[in-house]
C-alpha cells in the first residue's frame, strides 16, 4: 500500500516564515537569496516536474523556468498560501506545458533511474522488496495522464493535503479527489500485485 511522504521531512523544505523571508530579499534584489531559495528547492522541484513530464533534460529546464518566475514575479506572492504552495503551482503549470510540448510518446520517461527519482514513494515495509515495488509504481505512474500523476505524487511523495494540491493546481478539492479517485483505479488495473488485489478508494 502506497504510503504518504511526511512533507516536514523533505530535504530542503524549510519552515514557511523561512521561506517568506527569503522571498522578500529575492523581491528586493537580493541575489543571495535567490541561490539559496534555488539551492532550497532544486531538487523537490526536479522531481516534481519530472514526475509530470517524464523528461530529466525538459524536467532540468522546468526548473530553471520556474526560479525564472520567482525571480521575475516573486512581488506577486499575496501570501495566500504557503511559499512552497506557491512555487509548486507554478511548477505544475510549466509541467503541463512542458509535457505538453513533447513532441513524441518515445521521448518521454527515458531516464528514469536519474539519481533524485530513487528517494521515496514508500511502497513497501519489507526492504527485500522495496526496489521491486519502486519498479511497479514507476510504471504503474508512467500509465496515469500528467493532471493524476501530479496528484499522486503530492500525496505521497511530498504530503500534500489535498487542500493544498487544490492550490497547487488551481482547481477545486472535489476535483482533486476525483483525480486521486482515478488514478489509483488505474494504478490498481496497472499494477495489481502492488495492492494485494485490494485498494483503498476513499476519497
Amino acid at each position: 500500500m502506497l504510503e504518504k511522504t511526511d512533507s516536514r521531512n523533505e530535504p530542503g523544505l524549510a519552515t514557511d516564515r523561512e521561506d517568506q523571508q527569503l522571498l522578500e530579499r529575492v523581491v528586493a534584489g537580493d541575489r543571495q537569496a535567490f541561490k539559496e531559495l534555488y539551492a532550497k528547492y532544486y531538487h523537490p522541484l526536479l522531481r516534481f516536474i519530472f514526475g509530470v513530464t517524464g523528461q530529466l533534460e525538459t524536467a532540468q529546464e522546468g526548473v530553471n523556468d520556474v526560479m525564472l518566475v520567482v525571480w521575475n514575479n516573486g512581488a506577486s506572492f499575496a501570501g495566500r498560501s504557503k511559499v512552497r504552495t506557491w512555487i509548486m503551482g507554478i511548477a505544475y503549470r510549466k509541467g503541463l506545458k512542458l509535457f505538453n510540448a513533447s513532441k513524441t510518446w518515445q521521448q518521454r520517461f527515458v531516464a528514469l533511474d536519474f539519481a533524485g527519482w530513487n528517494e521515496p514513494l514508500d511502497v513497501s515495509s519489507e526492504p527485500s522488496r522495496s526496489i521491486e515495488s519502486l519498479e511497479i509504481v514507476e510504471h504503474a505512474l508512467r500509465r496515469l495522464p500528467p493532471k493524476q500523476r501530479a496528484v499522486v505524487e503530492l500525496t505521497y511523495r511530498y504530503g500534500y493535503s489535498y487542500e493544498e494540491i487544490a492550490d497547487v493546481v488551481d482547481c477545486p478539492v472535489n476535483t482533486v479527489k476525483t483525480r486521486m479517485f482515478h488514478a489509483r483505479a488505474a494504478m490498481r488495473k496497472a499494477a495489481p500485485e502492488l495492492f494485494g488485489g485490494k485498494m483503498d478508494y476513499d476519497v
